[in-house]
């Protein structure tokens, strides 16, 4: 799919991958996804169909892994870096995963959701010479699983309001539309592009633009443990990379730093994760003469379905539906709004949503064929689509969503904490912040203190990102007659007031 048939046309000397420690070529990759795609099967049993977790931090060893996940005909979960054993143990129960291919260096939370549930127990590790011995011990040829275009290859998990993992379905077949969309139309991306960025592999963002749109078009790409803001504009200049990936919130820091690198190489940036401000996308311009390339996706529908082009880019607005793609907003009647009228975002096309064993999200997802994200939207007499907010209770802050209900969950834990309520406030930077309304329990004192105690409590229990920057401390918290909490008060409230001093209580980055 993406290996064998550029090794066959000749072009198996080429650079695939870069990265600090090792380059490897389209025919060493090729070799290593083979050898693993062999330990998968000998030695670990995997037969078609079986769920592998792959945990990792980008890396070549990690791209590997997933292509012999795919040329072994099982389905590739992978999973960010930063989550916990209670998050992984959720994703491994509700897909029932037994197999993982874990960095050495991240293995501590798989142990640990074994331990509670039994799952994620066959497990060989890289970097610690374990997966590589058994790799030495396999031939460098495989014979690829004739899977069909619509078998599922990848489980994509997103969270949902709630802080329960929802399981996204994709086939092959959405995994090549990915690429010829989006590298092809979009970016129109070339032998000679090299593309680098900030997103993690378990991301769809980052699986799309890092690994399948590079190796699709026989371009490379250039793996980064930790992009920093720095290991981001050195990639740049160092490689000589075309097309830099990453969020709103990155391109805000990297704005002010270019001028300390040479970035002549970059033809092309693109922002997804979050919604690109006016002010970001005029600040990278400035910067590097660049307009950024905006795009809207969504873990159920693989990647960017609405941007555009450099040349039809109108800042501010997302763009318009990619080849292939329609979209809408539709009123309260679920029926598509005039433009002008802001409304529920909606889209269909070549690729689309299909929850795990989910039927009730499946219906609220899928309405009369379109799948409504979430976003609200409204079209202008052009025909393109600008964003206007989020319409569930999710928090999107520095590109990555984070469930309040699941913050709320972790701090409750504390004995600090009496009750809780976790909404977004609005932040210049990073889109939103995560902040917390916290009654403190008797006995405690409420101030700068007990707020350190409480963020790195939560960073202890799930993943660090999701902890809360903002924590105000209240005598109680807003509810109805019926005792539900009323998270659009505290919204309100915090929409007319600054975010300064008072309400600012974490400069951590």
């Amino acid at each position: 799919m993406l290996l064998d048939r550029a090794v066959i046309d000749g072009d198996g000397e080429r650079i695939a991958i870069y990265s600090d420690r090792e380059s490897w070529s389209y025919a060493q990759l090729l070799d290593k996804a083979n050898q693993i795609a062999n330990v998968l099967v000998r030695e670990l049993a995997i037969v078609p169909g079986n769920r592998v977790l792959l945990r990792g931090f980008n890396s070549p060893m990690l791209v590997a892994a997933w292509i012999a996940v795919m040329k072994a005909g099982a389905i590739a979960v992978t999973t960010m870096p930063m989550l916990r054993a209670k998050e992984l143990g959720q994703i491994a129960t509700k897909a029932q995963i037994d197999h993982v291919l874990c960095d050495a260096r991240l293995i501590d939370e798989v142990a640990t959701t074994t331990a509670h549930t039994g799952r994620l127990a066959n497990t060989v590790t890289w970097g610690d010479g374990k997966l590589e011995d058994l790799m030495r011990r396999q031939p460098s040829g495989y014979a690829n699983v004739d899977t069909a275009c619509d078998d599922v290859c990848v489980l994509a998990f997103t969270s949902g309001t709630s802080g329960e993992p929802k399981a996204t379905m994709h086939f092959h077949r959405d995994v090549l539309v990915m690429a010829d969309v989006v590298g092809g139309r979009l970016l129109q991306t070339g032998r000679d592009d090299i593309s680098v960025g900030s997103p993690p592999l378990g991301f769809t963002f980052g699986l799309g633009a890092l690994l399948v749109i590079p190796l699709r078009f026989r371009a490379a790409t250039v793996m980064i443990e930790q992009p920093s803001p720095d290991a981001l504009l050195a990639a740049v200049q160092n490689y000589k990379a075309t097309g830099l990936f990453t969020a709103p919130t990155m391109y805000r820091a990297l704005a002010s730093q270019v001028q300390r690198y040479d970035l002549t190489s970059l033809r092309q940036s693109v922002s997804a994760g979050e919604c690109l401000p006016r002010a970001t996308s005029d600040a990278w311009h400035a910067a590097t003469n660049i307009r950024l390339i905006d795009g809207i996706g969504a873990t159920e529908m693989l990647h960017i379905f609405i941007s555009a082009v450099p040349e039809t880019i109108r800042p501010g607005a997302t763009g318009k539906p990619l080849p292939g793609y329609e979209a809408v907003v539709l009123g309260e009647n679920n029926q598509p709004l005039a433009s002008g009228h802001a409304g529920k975002l909606a889209v269909r096309g070549p690729t689309g949503c299909r929850y795990m064993s989910d039927e009730e999200r499946q219906r609220e997802y899928v309405i009369n064929g379109w799948n409504v994200t979430g976003d609200w939207y409204r079209i202008d007499d052009d025909g393109y689509f600008w964003f206007e907010a989020r319409i569930d209770d999710m928090i999107v802050s520095s590109g990555y969503k984070i469930a309040g209900p699941e913050v709320e969950s972790a701090l409750a834990a504390h004995p600090g904490v009496l009750e809780v309520a976790v909404i977004g406030v609005p932040d210049e930077a990073r889109g939103q912040l995560v902040a917390a309304y916290v009654v403190p329990s008797p006995g405690f004192e409420a101030g700068p203190t007990l707020a350190r105690d409480l963020q790195e409590f939560v960073k202890g229990a799930v993943a660090p990102y999701k902890y809360p920057r903002v924590i105000e401390f209240v005598s109680e918290l807003p509810r109805t007659q019926t005792g539900k909490l009323k998270r659009f008060e505290l919204r309100h409230e915090a929409s007319k007031r600054t975010i300064g001093a008072k309400f600012s209580n974490d400069q951590s980055e």
